[in-house]
């Protein structure tokens, strides 16, 4: 879960690629051959999203200009990113490691393998992908938000798991990558919080390389009736009081539940991946529709 900056990120930084020790800049080429110099100079979603636009988007259920929604999402992440686990494994019941852990399945990551974990916040993914790649293998933790990237950089070194793993504050809708670099890409909880969907998608499409896939896990529409009535007394009532107990911050709960319903459903969603370029699109429905996964190559 994470997103935007001041000139397309949610914070004042821009986007770099971090050293395992600290977040410093850096415009070169890593050891393993990830250009970190293309910009993205000369495509188009770079220029689109280069400029501020006055159009309206959505926060949650309000209207509000695109930059205000970047410094308010921005500010959910600041404001959760210390706690952000431990409300994860309270809202779900600790399930949320079990969607996860169906997406690595799905990626098809092997020894060698360059992984881009978007909106990879506190590092769950990471972890999981770190062994499955190996010490020839590359994983970028990536994410816009540079408190929710701290704390998972902190947690990995803590973990002893270093590596093969590096860290980038980016944003999702203009990704500072060369053409066809990864062979996977995931974005889990974060897709929501982006502004232009599809131009982050057109993104991740660029920097795929041809065999690759992209994999994001969010939340999406139940699929029974009963279970969304359920659903929507425990998002709206629930998970606020959840956030209030536990962060002191029941506002970022109350833009979590009405910024889930703001997202597309499943099918629009694979429209969406296909419109770019994606195929062999599919999605699987995780607990009843509440969790979907979705998943398409490029080739």
């Amino acid at each position: 879960m994470s997103y935007a900056s001041a000139n397309n990120s949610e914070n004042d930084h821009s986007d770099a690629t971090h050293s395992n020790d600290h977040l410093s800049q850096d415009n070169h080429s890593d050891k393993n051959g990830i250009n970190l110099n293309d910009t993205e100079k000369g495509h188009p979603e770079s220029q689109q999203a280069s400029q501020q636009r006055a159009e309206k988007t959505h926060f949650g259920f309000q209207q509000v200009d695109i930059a205000e929604k970047q410094q308010r999402v921005a500010s959910v992440f600041h404001s959760v990113a210390q706690k952000y686990d431990l409300m994860n494994d309270i809202m779900s019941g600790g399930v949320h490691r079990l969607w996860k852990r169906f997406t690595i399945e799905m990626s098809g990551a092997r020894p060698g393998h360059k992984i881009l974990d978007l909106a990879g916040g506190t590092g769950d993914l990471t972890a999981l992908f770190s062994p499955r790649v190996g010490p020839q293998g590359q994983i970028i933790l990536a994410d816009i938000n540079d408190s929710m990237l701290k704390v998972g950089r902190d947690r990995l070194i803590n973990e002893g798991l270093c590596q093969n793993i590096q860290y980038a504050q980016v944003n999702a809708e203009c990704l500072p990558f060369a053409n066809n670099t990864f062979d996977c890409i995931t974005i889990a909880f974060g897709l929501r919080n982006v502004t232009h969907k599809e131009q982050a998608l057109a993104s991740m499409f660029r920097v795929l390389k041809p065999g690759g896939r992209l994999l994001v896990l969010e939340f999406s529409k139940p699929i029974y009736s009963w279970l969304n009535k359920i659903y929507d007394q425990y998002s709206f009532h629930l998970l606020p009081r959840f956030g209030k107990w536990v962060t002191g911050d029941a506002e970022s709960y109350q833009y979590l539940a009405e910024s889930i319903r703001m997202h597309p459903d499943q099918k629009t969603l694979k429209t969406m991946f296909e419109q770019v370029g994606f195929e062999d699109c599919q999605y699987h429905n995780l607990t009843g529709g509440i969790v979907a996964l979705h998943r398409g190559f490029k080739y």
